[in-house]
């Protein structure tokens, strides 16, 4: 039988099996896998195996995240929401009493999302959008976001997110920039990128409070979490 633990964070856990420790949430939606994951049961509460190859929050947690800045109750506005791998374990930390908004560009992915992850999660927004254009969805958001969490593969990614960050952050919360080194530059080691990217938030008024290499887990990105 799978032994659950509780982690240092709400609503994440450690599931032993076999002798080793893997990630998981609480399912939120019960008897539902959104892309292939381990569904298990102890004391009658149903888990998620959270995949820290799928999931470039689970990876941060592997690479010993100090801060979580989602927790129970969050308002989250996540950019680059794609099918809804990461979104979907963010749902089940948030809660029925938080709210995520997903920005994914792809009208083709984004109805992926709405199958595997809105249809079954009230607590799951959609939005059909480019991040680059915040006008246009800022009336579908009507509330500040708590976390901004940014997964999107663009050169201009940081600029991109600080953008969203003036119009829908609340002042003193927390921001997540994944940096898909490659996207930004093909030629400067991933190191140069992500301390580059740090800087450019320092810059624009944030306190950078972590940065990891998400080695091995997701080779060549990086994870800067800061608070505004």
């Amino acid at each position: 039988m799978p032994k659950v633990e509780n982690s240092d964070f709400d609503n994440v856990y450690w599931v032993e099996i076999s002798d080793r420790k893997v990630l998981a949430t609480k399912n939120l939606a019960p008897g539902i896998s959104v892309y292939g994951e381990k569904l298990i049961k102890e004391k009658g509460i149903e888990y998620r195996l959270w995949d820290p190859f799928r999931s470039k929050l689970a990876g941060a947690i592997m690479k010993g995240l100090k801060n979580m800045p989602i927790k129970p109750g969050s308002t989250v506005l996540y950019l680059g929401a794609s099918t809804g791998t990461t979104i979907s374990h963010v749902s089940d930390i948030i809660d029925i009493n938080g709210l995520v908004f997903g920005v994914e560009v792809s009208a083709r992915v984004a109805r992926e999302l709405m199958d595997k992850v809105v249809k079954y999660r009230k607590n799951v927004i959609p939005i059909v959008e480019d991040a680059r254009r915040p006008d246009r969805y800022a009336q579908f958001i009507f509330k500040k976001a708590d976390v901004l969490y940014s997964d999107i593969a663009q050169p201009d990614a940081t600029e991109i997110t600080l953008n969203n960050s003036l119009m829908f952050l609340k002042k003193g919360g927390y921001l997540v920039l994944i940096v898909k080194a490659r996207s930004i530059d093909p030629v400067l080691p991933t190191g140069e990128i992500i301390k580059r990217e740090a800087k450019k938030l320092e810059d624009a008024g944030f306190k950078v409070i972590e940065i990891l290499n998400l080695n091995p887990y997701d080779k060549e990105h990086g994870f800067i979490l800061a608070i505004g």
